[in-house]
């Protein structure tokens, strides 16, 4: 049976597990930005962004702030950065190995 820290576990990995909240971590990367601009910069449905940010929030990866109207959201932790590019760099080693595997193929072809 696993235990409170992999269940933990598990809960933060699927909160990333989303094109989406990947991209609204990655815009956010470049700082604090309000749900309009989101929505604008990654050409997300406002149901879907907001659906979406509450999760994050949830999962204590974004914090949100009100001002007036707007609603701002930035990234809680930035170490969930140094996490994202090394999983960017782990993708990209499999992916080169795929490559070499399917020019294998190819040639044998």
């Amino acid at each position: 049976m696993p235990s409170a820290l992999h269940r933990y576990k598990a809960e933060f990995f699927k909160a990333l597990a989303h094109p989406l909240r990947l991209a609204i971590l990655d815009a956010l990367r470049e700082g604090e930005k309000s749900v309009s601009s989101l929505q604008r910069e990654l050409g997300a449905e406002q149901s879907g962004l907001s659906r979406q940010l509450s999760l994050l929030r949830e999962r204590g990866l974004v914090e949100a702030r009100r001002e007036g109207q707007m609603v701002y959201y930035r990234t809680r932790d930035p170490e969930v950065y140094a996490f994202l590019d090394l999983g960017r760099r782990i993708f990209e080693r499999h992916l080169e190995a795929e490559r070499g595997r399917l020019e294998a193929l190819k040639e044998e072809a």
